[in-house]
């Protein structure tokens, strides 16, 4: 057996397809992980022992991860590229700050991916998220427009795609990649909804170095994990302003002498991100009497 270090691209019914600088290999993973009911993910970095005849073995090791998500179940990844669409599907700007929220509670740095500005350039949304202070991108799958930014911006790192269907993930992908490296989906001219179209996590290797996965639909708000009083730090645009308010249990909603509304009263604040804060909070409102009933 001849060992290696490599990263786990993909894994299906059991078997683990490791990157290692000697090539791909496919392995199970060893019996111990069971008995600690401990499963590889995607992303990790992990040991393998290799049968030098056969070209496969076994998951010996997995090294210590940086975070670990949920949905999708992928290990060290670094940033999180939002897609939202310019158009067709028609822009949700609160799913867009949901995705957003969620990767600021992975600890994920967000890269923010307007995509389909062949059909409409989307400079006004663009700047409320530049303004908010994110980074963020105007890009066309279609025409190219502006992939090499992108694609300077996934080097040497591991970027999970999340966004609703039909606003281009698997096509920004493949473009960057250059071939169809994951299935795409046509969008629906009646509902304007494309059909999920990506069945299994899996790390795509950059030429220049990095990884990119395409998610099978990417969960957001872990509602369990967030307390009221946690919401306002998921927008981060909100930071400088937190301390101004007249009431130390503010709920930066409604209430008189609320620092976060002065902002957006100001316009230092976009007053769609404020009311996706606001609809945030109160499904971790409810979600925290459901808990207590």
């Amino acid at each position: 057996m001849t060992e290696y270090q490599g990263r786990i691209i993909k894994g299906i019914g059991g078997f683990y397809y490791v990157d290692t600088v000697d090539g791909l290999f496919e392995c199970r993973a060893r019996g111990v992980f069971r008995k600690e009911k401990i499963t590889p993910l995607v992303g990790d970095t992990v040991r393998i022992e290799i049968d030098s005849v056969s070209g496969t073995g076994f998951v010996s090791e997995i090294l210590p991860r940086k975070n670990a998500l949920l949905r999708p179940p992928v290990a060290n990844v670094t940033q999180m590229a939002v897609v939202m669409a310019t158009a067709n599907p028609k822009p949700n700007l609160y799913l867009l700050d949901k995705l957003i929220a969620a990767a600021e509670q992975a600890e994920l740095e967000p890269l923010i991916c307007w995509n389909k500005t062949d059909l409409d350039d989307g400079e006004e949304l663009a700047v409320i998220y530049q303004r908010a202070g994110f980074t963020t991108l105007q890009l066309s799958a279609e025409t190219g427009w502006n992939l090499e930014l992108l694609r300077e911006k996934l080097r040497n790192q591991i970027t999970v795609f999340a966004g609703n269907t039909g606003v281009g993930k698997s096509s920004l992908i493949n473009r960057i990649l250059g071939k169809e490296a994951f299935q795409t989906g046509a969008v629906s001219d009646r509902v304007e909804r494309g059909k999920h179209t990506t069945r299994h996590s899996e790390l795509a290797p950059l030429p220049d170095g990095g990884y990119i996965i395409d998610t099978p639909g990417f969960g957001s708000l872990d509602m369990s994990q967030l307390a009221p009083d946690n919401c306002g730090l998921l927008f981060r645009e909100f930071m400088p302003y937190l301390d101004d308010c007249t009431f130390r249990d503010c709920s930066h909603t409604v209430e008189k002498g609320c620092g976060v509304l002065g902002a957006v009263k100001n316009g230092e604040i976009h007053p769609s991100r404020h009311e996706s804060y606001c609809r945030i909070y109160q499904e971790v409102m409810n979600a925290q009497k459901r808990r207590r009933n």
